[in-house]
Order: C-alpha cells, then sequence, then structure tokens
C-alpha cells in the first residue's frame, strides 16, 4: 500500500502539471456557456465509509435536478436534458473526471479502486458490497473497464468487490493502460436502459 500511495502521488502530480493548460481551457469553457462554477463539489463515501467531497468539472446546468435510476444509480443519458453542451463533451470523453487529481493528492482517492459511491449509496449495499470500502475510491477502476455505466450497478459492484479480493500493483497497472482504450474508445459512458433495474436489495 505504501507503494501504491507513491505511484498515486507521483502519477496526480505529473498529470496535473501536464494537463494544467487544458484545465484552463476547460475552466474557460464551462464558465463562458453557462452560469455557475466550473467545478462540481459532491460527498462521495471513501475509505472506511468516511465520506470526502469530490471534484468534479461541472456538466450540468446549475440547480439540475437529481434523478436517480431504479438501482439508485445516478441517472446518465445521452439525451439528458440537464447536461450542458460543454458537459456533454467532458462526459464523452471522461475529462469531467479530471479534477479527482486533486482527491488523489489529498489521500482521499487512488487511482485506481471502486468508483466511490454517493453516500446515500449505503443504505442500498449488499452484505458484500461492504468490501469496497476497505480501500480507497479510485478514477479508474476494474468495473470501470469492464462496461463501466452500460453495466448494472449490482454488476458493477460485484466487479469492485473482484478487485478489492485480488488486488496487486500489476492489477493496478493493468487498469490504468485498458482505461486509455475505454477513455479513447468511450465505451460504458452512458447508462443502459434494457440492463437497469431494482436488483441491488
Amino acid at each position: 500500500m505504501a507503494i501504491k500511495r507513491a505511484f498515486d502521488l507521483a502519477v496526480a502530480a505529473v498529470l496535473l502539471l501536464v494537463l494544467a493548460p487544458l484545465f484552463a481551457v476547460v475552466v474557460v469553457a464551462i464558465r463562458l456557456t453557462s452560469s455557475g462554477p466550473a467545478f462540481f463539489r459532491q460527498q462521495r463515501l471513501g475509505k472506511g465509509q468516511v465520506p470526502f467531497t469530490c471534484f468534479k468539472f461541472r456538466t450540468m446546468y446549475v440547480n439540475s435536478p437529481d434523478i436517480r435510476n431504479p438501482d439508485g444509480s445516478t441517472f446518465n443519458a445521452e439525451d439528458d436534458p440537464r447536461v450542458t453542451q460543454v458537459g456533454r463533451f467532458l462526459r464523452r470523453t471522461s475529462l469531467d473526471e479530471l479534477p479527482q487529481l486533486f482527491n488523489v493528492l489529498k489521500g482521499e482517492m487512488s487511482m485506481v479502486g471502486p468508483r466511490p459511491d454517493l453516500v446515500d449509496a449505503l443504505s442500498l449495499y449488499r452484505p458484500g458490497d461492504m468490501r469496497r470500502l476497505t480501500v480507497k475510491p479510485g478514477i479508474t477502476g476494474w468495473a470501470a473497464i469492464h462496461g463501466r455505466n452500460a453495466v448494472r450497478l449490482d454488476q458493477r459492484r460485484t466487479l469492485d468487490q473482484e478487485y478489492v479480493d485480488n488486488f496487486s500493483l500489476l492489477l493496478d497497472f493493468e487498469i490504468l493502460l485498458r482505461t486509455v482504450k475505454v477513455a479513447l474508445t468511450r465505451e460504458g459512458v452512458y447508462t443502459s436502459n434494457v440492463d437497469i433495474g431494482d436488483t441491488n436489495k
């Protein structure tokens, strides 16, 4: 875990430096095309059930309603009217997740791990799902390279359990490499309506 933390710090610091110009462009684009802050802050579940403030680039109009799927997961459709034009681009390219590099520097997240759940999602956890909270949440993870949002929530949580049970630094490297392909091909960005169901209880 010490090596994993050192790796997280190194990668996050380098990426923030290299991507600083891109951050500036995105911030300006968001502010010029819709009113409100450039960054979106939301409470998420961290390691040991400790909540933390997760950072993202804002992709929705300010004060948009919170819409959930029947299984409790966040609604995420390609034609979602709550999403701004710039926000659609950020979501398709996964650029909206980049501010979570700051969460990695703060030690709240890792480069690789289960994606951080909303705090109220804890009430919907199955007994085995608690294992995903024994590690830090990640910017990317095992579930993210196996279908992402196109996979049902219960399946994603099962994949998270598999990651926790089989964690290794080699697995983290594999996930990071495969994440590049997933981001470039835009696989699983949006929820598949066919797969949504209340299977989580």
